[in-house]
């Protein structure tokens, strides 16, 4: 079981820039995919980006590729979210989410995902 804890979120101008972290802790990190998800007000959670186990193979929803780049640090049990040219309807709150297999590319599915943090609001307003 892993534990996650998701940091960085707040209030920014539209065309802003936020770096979301999440910390995990109580398993090998290293050997499991991650994703970060989201969900707004009034809305179901969607996938937002997701990274492999060695951090070679990442894959983004269309809404913000090209603006959000998911990464991890496997040797501080870390992994980010930075998130540039924030829009309006990127606000919701942010989840990060540990995948229930070993050694895998993730998915985005929210139902391969066996652990998750308990978010972080992020607000993008003028």
């Amino acid at each position: 079981q892993v534990q996650l804890v998701e940091s960085g979120g707040g209030l920014v101008q539209p065309g802003g820039s936020l770096r979301l972290s999440c910390a995990a802790s109580g398993t090998i990190f290293s050997g499991y995919a991650m994703g970060w998800f989201r969900q707004a007000p009034g809305k179901e959670r969607e996938f937002v980006a997701r990274i492999g186990w060695s951090g070679g193979n990442t894959d983004y929803a269309g809404s913000v590729k090209g603006r959000f780049t998911i990464s991890r640090d496997n040797a501080k049990n870390m992994v980010y979210l930075q998130m540039n040219s924030l829009k309006p309807e990127d606000t919701a709150v942010y989840y990060c989410a540990a995948a229930s297999s070993l050694y895998s590319y993730g998915s985005r599915s929210q139902q391969a995902y066996n652990d998750w943090g308990q978010g972080t609001q992020v607000t993008v307003s003028s």
